[in-house]
């Protein structure tokens, strides 16, 4: 129900751009806002190992987009994080050596909430922090024992499936937020197992959609196979939509948001 009072009257967000130092670089990110007063809870979103942008016309992805738009929609503000484009980077899906990890990345998360707890149209007691393959790993580690201490932290945590296999190797490793994994059982990219082993084990919440790969929240992208894929063995996994698994995923993601801006959580 509320995923789909989410939709009604959506429309594309207008985005502002913004600079938020992180180390010694500069982010350039992308703040959206709703209309109406603030302050506004808030989604900071971390893209995938694709960046923010598509190659082709610099536009955001359509998947980052269709998320946004939600989001905004539901009354949230978003900041979706770049952390590539500041650093000289535009992918790091192919290639042998990527130079930005999700570990760094996490760093990035804390420099952004930061600069967060600083803007008055957003309210720092509920922000979420959502993540894509990539940006879902980035969020693992970002959430990690006394990562964010001395500033605010996320009220919830939304990681779509994120590759758990080094968080797993991380013997004191525990979620700080309260944490939902959504992944699909058929993943070939970032496989299920490992996730599902680390929810049964530090008891998080763990959503597993029978049949659905990688990207099975994008909309209208028809099942392929990706080549050349830098993580995977044999550089090749299927991505694609899973129609029944991305209206679950909305259904969960939005119920949780929605019970978030209510004061519920």
């Amino acid at each position: 129900m509320f995923a789909l009072l989410a939709l009604i009257g959506r429309v594309p967000a207008a985005a502002d751009p913004v600079t938020i130092p992180s180390g010694d670089v500069a982010l350039t990110s992308e703040l959206l806002t709703p209309a109406g007063a603030g302050p506004f809870p808030l989604v900071l979103a971390l893209h995938g190992c694709g960046g923010l942008y598509t190659k082709r016309n610099a536009q955001l992805t359509a998947r980052d987009r269709d998320w946004s738009d939600r989001f905004v929609a539901a009354g949230f503000a978003v900041l979706l994080l770049d952390s590539f484009t500041g650093r000289g980077v535009r992918q790091i899906c192919t290639g042998e050596h990527p130079p930005v990890t999700p570990k760094l990345r996490a760093d990035d998360v804390r420099n952004a909430l930061i600069w967060l707890a600083q803007r008055p149209e957003v309210d720092a007691k509920r922000i979420a922090l959502v993540g894509w393959s990539h940006g879902a790993m980035t969020l693992l580690w970002a959430v990690r024992p006394s990562h964010l201490d001395g500033t605010i932290k996320p009220a919830v945590a939304l990681a779509f499936y994120p590759g758990c296999r080094e968080i797993q190797r991380q013997p004191d490793w525990k979620p700080t937020v309260p944490l939902t994994i959504l992944i699909g059982a058929a993943d070939d990219w970032t496989q299920a197992a490992p996730c599902r082993e680390l929810a049964a084990k530090t008891g998080f919440k763990y959503i597993e959609y029978s049949d659905a790969f990688h990207g099975f929240d994008a909309p209208s992208t028809a099942l392929h196979v990706r080549q050349g894929l830098r993580s995977v063995r044999g550089g090749e996994a299927h991505v694609g939509t899973n129609p029944q698994a991305r209206t679950a995923a909305i259904t969960e993601v939005m119920d949780t948001l929605l019970s978030l801006k209510a004061g519920v959580r």
